[in-house]
């Protein structure tokens, strides 16, 4: 059996049909907060399974270890896999991550309504990336709509650890060996195939000087001005990173960043320590070792070249490693993946859809580690700006979503005929 336009049309039928029905599957996901930090994920979960129980699919739920989740610095994370068996064949994963960042402020509706306004709801996680729990499930059942016969699987996965790396999300599935699909679509944007992604290492590093009265400042070692000499030898490098260009479309350079500072201990102290976060995003050319090895040394060589008051304690900097994600990087067998979605992404969107690379990094990446093809697609704007995710008032176009379900049905019916 293939498909045939015929099919497709059903497709889209059964979608419209279902579609308030969806919009309030959505609804009710986005109403369940999920802030991470705390991170407290499980009810989420539970709420979601309770829901797909009442289209008659049964979540398998997976609660990772207390210990493991504290570690990571989360509260409780159960990871869902609903598994719907068709026949002998390929098993195509469609993965959604329910974690989201705090709102924050400056919103003009409630983060956490779901509230409908013009043709788009908003709300936190409607665009990154609980849309795509509702896009998924309900191209799923579409698919299963036809009643033709399909070889092959599906497996949903909704996971709880994209915010912090993803390690105890889909890495803890995999790891675990509760899963290995042979395909996989993970949540993204309506308007591109997202094929590729950057890698990203975050760094703490705490700069110690020595604490002293404001009043005798050359009796102590000012951490802070150390950690400024430090951050100027950072900086500097994004200079040269301009040099080191991606072949990736979509992907330009690596860049460095540092996103939080603290220390000292009151107005009239001369710090004694400061602690740096830094960011550092990787092309997919680059060697994750080789880059973190010489962040180490700039760092270290910095520390060095500070000079301290007469007498004064020379600084100390340790460095301690938060997170390594490596870049996802495209395998050979995620054509079949691409080709599908570009086809039917315009015909229904009527525009061609570009395949290309992003600067950002997701947990996607865990399972082209464990090498399966995998691309990212799903419902939301052309671009993460346009959706406002992290941002206040985030949001999705209703129709967008309904579209974008649209191509995820279409491309399992081809994949699974």
């Amino acid at each position: 059996m293939s498909a045939t336009p015929s099919s497709y049309q059903q497709l889209d039928a059964w979608i419209d049909a279902h579609f308030d029905e969806q919009v309030k599957f959505l609804q009710a996901l986005v109403q369940v907060p999920t802030d991470t930090p705390p991170g407290n994920n499980a009810p989420h979960a539970q709420r979601t399974a309770e829901l797909l129980g009442a289209f008659g699919y049964e979540a398998e739920k997976h609660a990772v270890p207390q210990a493991e989740v504290t570690a990571c610095g989360l509260q409780s994370i159960t990871n869902l896999i609903v598994r719907r068996q068709y026949g002998p064949g390929r098993t195509i994963a469609l993965n959604a991550h329910g974690d989201v960042v705090p709102p924050g402020e400056g919103w003009t509706h409630d983060p956490y309504g779901a509230e409908i306004d013009n043709g788009a709801m908003y709300g936190r996680a409607t665009a990154v990336s609980k849309c795509d729990f509702s896009t998924f499930t309900f191209a799923t059942r579409a698919l299963e709509s036809l009643g033709l016969p399909l070889k092959g699987a599906v497996e949903l996965h909704f996971t709880y650890d994209e915010e912090f790396g993803g390690e105890v999300g889909p890495g803890w599935l995999l790891a675990k060996g509760l899963t290995k699909p042979d395909l996989m679509i993970a949540a993204g944007f309506s308007y591109q195939v997202v094929v590729a992604h950057n890698g990203c290492l975050q760094l703490e590093v705490t700069v110690h000087g020595e604490m002293s009265h404001a009043a005798i400042p050359d009796s102590g070692t000012d951490a802070l001005q150390g950690a400024h000499h430090i951050l100027s030898a950072l900086y500097a490098l994004n200079r040269d990173y301009l040099q080191v260009r991606s072949r990736v479309e979509g992907i330009s350079h690596p860049y460095l960043n540092v996103g939080l500072i603290s220390g000292g201990t009151n107005t009239n102290v001369i710090p004694g320590k400061v602690v740096l976060k830094l960011d550092r995003r990787m092309i997919p050319e680059e060697d994750p070792a080789q880059v973190e090895a010489s962040l180490r040394q700039t760092i270290e060589q910095a520390a060095a070249s500070f000079a301290p008051p007469r007498g004064g304690r020379t600084l100390k900097v340790d460095i301690r490693r938060m997170l390594l994600a490596r870049a996802m990087v495209p395998l050979a067998g995620n054509q079949p993946l691409v080709d599908a979605i570009q086809k039917h992404g315009q015909d229904v969107f009527g525009e061609p859809i570009a395949a290309v690379g992003t600067p950002l990094y997701t947990d996607v990446r865990l399972y082209v580690e464990h090498g399966i093809p995998g691309v990212i697609y799903g419902a939301g704007p052309r671009t993460v700006l346009e959706s406002h995710a992290k941002r206040a008032d985030e949001r999705i176009e209703l129709e967008d979503l309904r579209r974008a379900t649209r191509v995820v049905a279409r491309t399992l019916l081809d994949l699974l005929s």
